[in-house]
């Protein structure tokens, strides 16, 4: 099969309607050709006239870790390009910025999931693409937890970075499908184009949304591999807890949660009972970790691992974003005290709890805080708000 990127790079005719043209990249490290080569570099080697890049969250080196943690514009060393930071003093692309091209190529490869910046970064792009007249091109690429969608919509009033739009957690769609939808949605006069992958099929083995002959690279510090990726939509969620999600140890986002102050047998023999169709798709193995940094850093962590690979891995009946919530709901009930929820600033959101702005909405804390609901009630929400965005997306589907 073929990513965006590559049949630019092997496509003349696709070329050639850049000649011409000043020509910026949006890019990370995972921003690479078949042959690993990053895309700047590879379009460069083409001959093609790039003018600027754009880094998103954590930089195009990749090399900032965390939540907030800025990054500052550049000059690119090698090619003597600027290198603007789409994470710093902005995180929405300047007048400025939009004047050192004609034409924006946008190649990040993103996980599936709302939250995940990049689907805020591409909107944000096509938005001052539309104010300044300027073309943006996706340049494809899988969504590696292939098409499920999951977890109830954004609510209205509640956007943010990691909300951009009225979409549920797991989205089920390319960058170059939601980049279909954000200019309707938005009603966005913009010129907009999809370089398609070819071959891609997602929902369908060995691979299920990655294709097993692309090395995975890191689109970010801790998108270590696709299992992460995987259950990204559920353990994302994490960050709004005190509950550690193993940053600080090899294999971060992977995890139900870790903690000191928490029994992992107990919250899996409890989530066993309250709803064991929420365990399908995945094993779930107990574990130890001590993080080198951030949440419990030194501390002794009980935790429950996510295999949502190998033969445990059932892509239809996986569903991270449940499985997550179950946690937290059994975690309340054998703890009810527990302080949980996580009040500090979140991708700049001062007002709001960090966990109401994960999901969109308050719906998931309200749940699982109310001793009185059962999985049943949180299902009825969620599959409403999920059978609404299948039939709203459904005409911008490229792949299926």
């Amino acid at each position: 099969m073929k990513f965006g990127i590559d049949r630019l790079l092997t496509e003349s005719d696709l070329r050639a309607q850049l000649d011409g043209k000043r020509v910026s990249l949006v890019a990370h490290p995972a921003s690479v050709t078949a042959q690993l080569e990053h895309s700047l570099d590879a379009l460069i080697a083409k001959g093609v006239n790039v003018t600027s890049a754009f880094g998103p969250q954590h930089g195009l080196k990749g090399d900032k870790q965390d939540n907030m943690v800025e990054t500052a514009d550049e000059t690119d060393p090698r090619h003597g390009i600027p290198i603007f930071s789409l994470y710093g003093e902005v995180r929405r692309p300047t007048g400025q910025m939009m004047s050192t091209a004609d034409v924006f190529l946008f190649d990040l490869q993103d996980l599936g999931c709302r939250i995940y910046t990049f689907v805020t970064t591409l909107l944000y792009l096509l938005e001052e693409a539309a104010k300044a007249g300027k073309e943006v091109w996706v340049l494809d690429r899988p969504n590696p937890a292939g098409g499920p969608v999951e977890g109830t919509l954004l609510v209205p009033g509640q956007e943010s970075f990691v909300g951009a739009a009225p979409m549920p957690m797991r989205h089920g769609l390319t960058m170059g499908e939601m980049g279909r939808w954000f200019v309707d949605h938005f009603k966005l006069d913009v010129e907009y184009r999809v370089i398609e992958m070819e071959g891609w099929k997602p929902g369908r083995g060995p691979g299920f949304g990655w294709p097993e002959d692309r090395i995975w690279i890191n689109p970010s510090p801790n998108a270590a591999n696709v299992n992460m990726a995987r259950a990204y939509a559920g353990t994302v969620m994490l960050e709004g807890t005190t509950l550690s999600e193993g940053r600080g140890t090899t294999r971060p986002l992977e995890v139900l949660f870790g903690a000191p102050d928490v029994d992992a047998a107990a919250v899996l023999s409890t989530m066993q009972e309250m709803a064991p169709s929420w365990l399908r798709g995945c094993h779930l193995r107990e574990c130890w970790f001590e993080p080198t940094f951030h949440k419990h850093s030194g501390s002794l962590c009980n935790a429950l691992m996510i295999h949502a690979e190998g033969p445990f891995y059932d892509h239809h009946e996986f569903k991270p974003w449940r499985l997550q919530a179950l946690a937290f709901k059994a975690i309340r009930n054998l703890y009810p005290d527990y302080e949980m929820w996580r009040d500090f600033p979140y991708e700049y959101e001062f007002d709001r709890l960090a966990i109401d702005v994960i999901n969109g909405g308050p719906s998931l804390r309200e749940w699982v805080d109310d001793s009185e609901a059962d999985p049943g009630d949180l299902d009825d929400l969620a599959n409403a708000d999920e059978a609404a965005w299948r039939e709203t997306i459904a005409p911008y589907l490229i792949y299926s």
